[in-house]
């Protein structure tokens, strides 16, 4: 008798260990916090990279988030990226001269959507588009920029003479 309740009492921690796996799992994926339709508007911004952004992932300001991406395409017409984001209703008041920037956040370089606020006295609505943009940081980019600069830079001064290992 006394096997059968240490066998119930694993089974309950096993049991309880799965179902914190399962929602440690959720939180991280951001399916747990799926809003619906009701309190939020649309605005959508154009990028020429999104990087690794995903859907649902955050939109903030000053480091709170307002809001989710809930789409990201391509724009065939000017072959940008387009980010469709949710924001909450209570933040209503955002000046249409805001901007939006693609940033990264966390040890595992989760990226998501920045904006920061213009200075205008007319607020985004639902459907707007933000005009400012700024795109992700790849980082195979900065590394080619640099190296082609690098190349550049070393075949100039063998070409005007200035090595320092010619005196």
């Amino acid at each position: 008798m006394q096997s059968r309740t240490v066998e119930i009492w694993v089974g309950v921690f096993v049991a309880l260990g799965l179902a914190a796996l399962f929602f440690m799992a959720m939180k991280v994926s951001n399916l747990s916090q799926l809003e619906g339709d009701g309190d939020v508007y649309h605005i959508t911004a154009h990028f020429d990279n999104v990087g690794s952004l995903r859907t649902r992932a955050s939109v903030s300001m000053g480091g709170v988030r307002i809001g989710r991406v809930s789409a990201i395409h391509l724009d065939t017409q000017g072959f940008q990226a387009v980010v469709d984001m949710q924001i909450e209703k209570q933040y209503a008041n955002l000046p249409d001269d805001s901007s939006a920037s693609i940033l990264t956040a966390g040890i595992l370089g989760e990226q998501y959507v920045g904006l920061t606020p213009g200075g205008s006295d007319v607020f985004l609505k639902e459907g707007d588009r933000l005009e400012l943009t700024q795109s992700a940081m790849v980082l195979e980019q900065l590394i080619s920029h640099f190296l082609f600069n690098k190349a550049e830079g070393d075949k100039d001064r063998k070409s005007t003479g200035s090595d320092k290992s010619d005196s």
